[in-house]
């Protein structure tokens, strides 16, 4: 019999493993196409969706199947700024901002002086000459020096229920820099829909935070084996470190923060986008969430983070591998009905 091997978990990758700065999370991506390439929603909750195992190399290939889905609720994008950005030493830099006319007035719940400059900012410009405020007509003229564009977006997190403060974040749009700025230009001020930027049966990146634990000792965070039951403390690394080097090093697990991490999850497929609330909706909602009011979609798997969490997606960046029990289309959503 082989013997019993259980080496410490937790990847060295993700180090430092320390609480992240915003809770909103911002996700890259690129194409060719000049259209907005991620989305924002907010986690539901989990439920079980019945169809057909379509992969061929599964077991149960043409038999009806249950598997489990994540329901993101996603209210319209208000796109409310264009961002340029110029050239760098190292990377790229934030060149200038114009805003929408027309923003909706949830925004100033999470910038206070949002088109409005602050006491201070009041007293610096008097001392010096009034900048310019910049137009889309500015943006065509310095076009040589920027070297793309992204949408400036906040969540109108008002229609969902349970908060009124929106999430602000970065679209990346596709194509060259003069087709984003074109894109740019018609959307400024519009509403973006889930359904302008992904499709139903497309593959998608998910990324956000994941559910905080505090302060956990090295058993939890990183489930090495215990000590002895006569050993004088047993939640504990057995050896922290030589005496030479005299220093405890890095890869050694140590007691810290475990969760509310920036977590990205790859190739999850969207199942479904529907505003029919009847099909989702159960005899209460959905626990700590409620019930949901606007356009859904459902996503096969788990996603990270806890209900309400505000989730960014995009189309799956990298070569699809498919494994496991593959459903072409959900055929019934099973819930409990009043």
């Amino acid at each position: 019999m082989a013997s019993y091997n259980a080496p410490r978990r937790g990847s060295l990758a993700f180090y430092p493993r320390v609480r992240v700065r915003k809770e909103t999370p911002s996700i890259k991506a690129s194409s060719d196409q000049a259209k907005a390439l991620s989305f924002l929603g907010y986690k539901v909750g989990m439920i079980q969706v019945s169809g057909v195992n379509n992969h061929k190399n599964s077991p149960s290939f043409g038999q009806e199947i249950v598997t489990a889905v994540t329901v993101v609720e996603c209210p319209a994008l208000k796109v409310m700024g264009i961002r340029a950005y110029e050239k760098a030493e190292i990377g790229f830099n934030p060149m200038t901002d114009v805003l929408a006319p027309n923003f909706d007035k949830e925004i100033l719940r999470k910038i206070n002086n949002f088109k409005t400059k602050s006491e201070k900012n009041k007293k610096a410009d008097s001392k010096k000459t009034e900048e310019k405020e910049y137009t889309v007509d500015d943006l065509h003229k310095e076009l040589n020096d920027i070297e793309y564009f992204t949408l400036l977006v906040n969540t109108q997190a008002s229609k969902i229920g349970f908060k009124k403060t929106p999430d602000i974040t970065e679209l990346f749009i596709g194509g060259n820099k003069e087709e984003q700025l074109k894109f740019a230009k018609e959307m400024l001020g519009k509403e973006i829909n889930v359904e302008d930027v992904f499709g139903e049966g497309e593959y998608l990146d998910v990324k956000g935070v994941t559910k905080g634990k505090g302060f956990q000792g090295v058993i939890k965070r990183f489930n090495v084996k215990q000590q002895r039951p006569k050993a004088k403390k047993r939640r504990i690394v057995g050896s922290i470190s030589p005496w030479h080097p005299h220093t405890v090093m890095w890869t050694v697990p140590r007691a810290g923060q475990m969760g509310y991490h920036n977590r990205t999850e790859f190739s999850k497929k969207l199942g479904l986008i529907s505003t029919d609330l009847d099909k989702i909706n159960g005899i209460n909602g959905f626990i700590n969430y409620g019930p949901v009011k606007t356009k859904y979609i459902l996503i096969m798997g788990s996603i990270p983070g806890p209900a309400k969490r505000c989730i960014a997606f995009r189309k799956s960046q990298r070569p699809l591998k498919i494994k496991g029990v593959q459903m072409q289309t959900i055929e019934k959503i099973l819930i409990k009905k009043k």
